[in-house]
């Protein structure tokens, strides 16, 4: 009988105390939910962009003749001219255009190519003279040259590593321009007068590096130095005349020829898809 009465009183005791617990536990304040996770930025896809800048070249024109027995020139005259004709053209300008590539991002390594087509007006000219003739002073030789492009494109793998919004990369491939020289020889001692020039479509070869940095949206900018490097192309003469009328002296055999190296430093604004 006290048995019962024990229980009975500990079955009471928990049937209230169960809504004072359920009353605690409401009034506990909730934890908020974790926030999501920061979205990372992802470098890969196709963009396409507009590039602004300036270039610094070189331009190294080279004029040179060959002695010949039946020709017009003295022994001594052929160095002279060679080393007259060994001159240095040094132009800048501005330069911008259009590029288009596409990157592929597999962790913080980013690979990419990219292509580009933009103006590239370089051009100047030098003259060397008068010189005064070895032989046959007081005549005297001059030796004049010009060197042109205007326009420049290139296709160019790129590796860089991103920092979330940030790439630094390196790049290079094949790059490709026109390139054009005129070139004119004139004496004083029986009016001599030869002329030529060389004009070509070239290949070369580009390397270089820079930054990139995502801005809004699908917006990046970015800053990027160019190396780009043509070789060297050649034509020869044999149009030299002197005296009055024009006597025609082939054997005299001119060889004009002229190179292209060039800095570019631009910005660059792109949209990626």
């Amino acid at each position: 009988m006290k048995f019962n009465i024990i229980i009975r009183i500990v079955v009471s005791a928990l049937l209230m105390a169960a809504p004072l617990g359920a009353a605690s536990a409401a009034d506990m304040p909730l934890k908020a939910p974790a926030p999501p996770p920061a979205p990372v930025y992802s470098w890969t896809g196709f963009y396409i962009g507009a590039t602004a800048g300036g270039a610094w070249g070189s331009f190294d024109p080279q004029t040179s003749v060959v002695f010949s027995p039946t020709g017009y020139f003295a022994t001594t005259s052929t160095p002279a001219i060679t080393a007259a004709g060994t001159q240095s053209i040094k132009p800048s300008a501005f330069t911008g255009g259009f590029e288009a590539g596409y990157n592929w991002q597999p962790s913080s390594i980013v690979l990419g190519i990219e292509g580009d087509i933009e103006s590239f007006r370089l051009k100047g000219s030098s003259t060397s003279g008068p010189v005064l003739y070895p032989c046959c002073a007081p005549t005297s030789f001059i030796v004049s040259s010009s060197a042109s492009t205007s326009w420049l494109a290139t296709v160019r793998g790129r590796l860089g590593v991103a920092n979330n919004n940030w790439l630094f990369f390196v790049t290079g491939g094949a790059a490709f321009t026109n390139l054009s020289g005129n070139f004119a020889f004139s004496d004083t001692f029986a009016t001599a007068a030869e002329s030529g020039s060389v004009s070509s479509t070239r290949a070369g070869w580009t390397a270089g590096g820079g930054v990139e940095a995502g801005l809004w949206g699908n917006w990046s900018i970015k800053a990027e130095y160019l190396f780009v490097d043509f070789g060297r192309i050649s034509a020869n003469s044999t149009n030299l005349t002197a005296f009055t009328p024009p006597i025609p002296f082939p054997t005299s055999l001119f060889t004009h020829s002229v190179d292209l190296r060039a800095n570019i430093a631009r910005l660059g604004l792109n949209y990626r898809f």
